[in-house]
């Protein structure tokens, strides 16, 4: 398990934010992505780069160890199966399998100079999995009912396959950063007119 960043002070339970933040995340989404992907592309992905990718996030104050990369990795491959799928249905199936399994314990939260906004809260015995996979199960079952549809999936430019979430409001988002839409559009330019 995790060690706290004091070894003098308890354990502190973990928590994670999963309403939007100001840089515009939707419910903490952008995290399982950076997670998915992070391990995707390399499956051996240590304990400090996770603690980062984690920090970064505004996850919770933990220390990681070896062991509990280990961990995270494992437990990364059922959110990756949900990002994978692009079927409503299925991933509902996933999803619900997941509530089932790591139950979520949400609770409204105000934080100094933000509205209120729902986060969860893992039991104080509970390990890394049970946070990360109920977390991840609260945050993608809301963004789903909300949206209706997986909104989220794979980069489609030739070489990449990152996953992303979709926040736009109309046509479904195709690629993982302008950048590869950008390289894309040029690449079929170039092929037209060559």
């Amino acid at each position: 398990m995790a060690q706290s960043q004091s070894q003098s002070q308890p354990q502190p339970q973990p928590q994670s934010r999963l309403q939007d933040g100001d840089d515009g995340n939707p419910r903490g989404l952008h995290f399982l992505t950076d997670l998915a992907n992070t391990v995707r592309e390399d499956p051996d992905t240590g304990a400090a780069e996770l603690q980062a990718l984690l920090d970064r996030h505004g996850g919770p104050p933990l220390r990681l160890t070896d062991a509990d990369a280990r961990e995270l990795r494992q437990a990364t491959a059922e959110v990756t199966a949900v990002l994978e799928t692009d079927d409503p249905d299925h991933a509902a199936d996933l999803i619900n399998t997941l509530l089932d399994r790591h139950p979520p314990r949400p609770r409204l939260v105000r934080l100094p100079g933000r509205p209120w906004s729902l986060h969860t809260r893992a039991p104080a015995d509970a390990g890394l999995t049970h946070w990360l996979l109920s977390t991840a199960a609260l945050a993608l079952g809301l963004w789903l009912s909300e949206r209706g549809t997986c909104a989220w999936g794979r980069c489609a430019a030739p070489g990449c396959g990152r996953f992303f979430i979709d926040t736009g409001r109309r046509t479904p988002q195709r690629y993982c950063t302008p950048r590869c839409a950008t390289r894309v559009r040029v690449a079929a330019h170039r092929a037209q007119k060559g």
